[in-house]
């Protein structure tokens, strides 16, 4: 899956329902782009976000992954005529779990940048992010209800975890939508700014990110992820092994020598 130049606002690619984009280096930007269809997440989207993770994963160029989508819509759900050409039986081997694990397992920092409406699987692929930048007229909401369904790709889980349950019961109960603004009051993301800076503020903290050691941040999203999976005597394991790991790693002793030397780290990721 190749890649544009820096600065280069489209990738030349095979993808049909995303655009790649390096806006700085060590950064790659992800823009959902199906906007005759309101970035509705088709299984085709899905694949073509998890194979840009998965690549992005394994290049040791990319530090850190911007998600976004368009200027007034996120993503508005899943595609509902896809989802309506299933029965009962063929919803159980649907290839779309897969592709949301392979989102799920992506092991670098992934910053959401989210203007307008964010709803359904759009707020579920949302809440994949380790970060979420929103805009002041980003609405997040789980509407499924209103189909009949319930939300099938975290939704239930993880804005439980984000707002607790009176708050995520609300959601995904009513179908209801939260505003930017109480969305961050709520912890469900990080800043609010105005729509036409999210994705400069997004790539910016991806940025910075990036100039940190790529394994001591790759190891501090899993312990901080580790929070949310297992008790606390495991999560405080965890962090203690991953602690003592990062003391064999070349960087570690970079960062301890750039600060005693008083200079500027060049980080390597070994």
């Amino acid at each position: 899956m190749p890649l544009a130049p820096t600065g280069e606002a489209r990738a030349e690619s095979a993808c049909e329902d995303i655009r790649l984009s390096r806006p700085v280096p060590f950064v790659l930007q992800i823009t959902l782009h199906r906007p005759q269809a309101r970035n509705a997440l088709r299984t085709q989207t899905l694949r073509e976000i998890a194979a840009a993770l998965t690549a992005a994963a394994a290049d040791d160029d990319m530090r850190a992954v911007v998600l976004t989508g368009g200027d007034t819509v996120f993503a508005a759900g899943a595609d509902i005529g896809e989802l309506a050409a299933h029965d009962a039986v063929s919803i159980l081997t649907d290839a779309r779990p897969a592709l949301w694990q392979a989102i799920r397992q992506f092991p670098k920092p992934l910053i959401g940048a989210v203007n307008g409406f964010c709803l359904g699987g759009g707020n579920e692929l949302a809440l994949h992010c380790d970060v979420l930048i929103a805009g002041e007229t980003a609405r997040f909401g789980q509407p499924e209800v209103n189909l009949g369904i319930i939300p099938g790709a975290g939704g239930t889980q993880r804005l439980t975890h984000a707002l607790g349950k009176s708050d995520a019961m609300r959601l995904v109960l009513s179908g209801a939508f939260l505003d930017a603004r109480t969305a961050f009051a709520r912890g469900l993301v990080s800043e609010v700014c105005p729509p036409e800076l999210t994705v400069e503020r997004a790539v910016a903290l991806a940025a910075a990110i990036a100039a940190k050691p790529p394994l001591a941040v790759r190891l501090a999203k899993e312990a901080v992820l580790k929070a949310f999976e297992v008790g606390l005597d495991q999560g405080l394991a965890f962090e203690r092994r991953a602690f003592c790991q990062l003391f064999a790693t070349e960087d570690r002793r970079e960062g301890l020598a750039a600060f005693t030397e008083k200079r500027r780290p060049a980080f390597r990721g070994r």
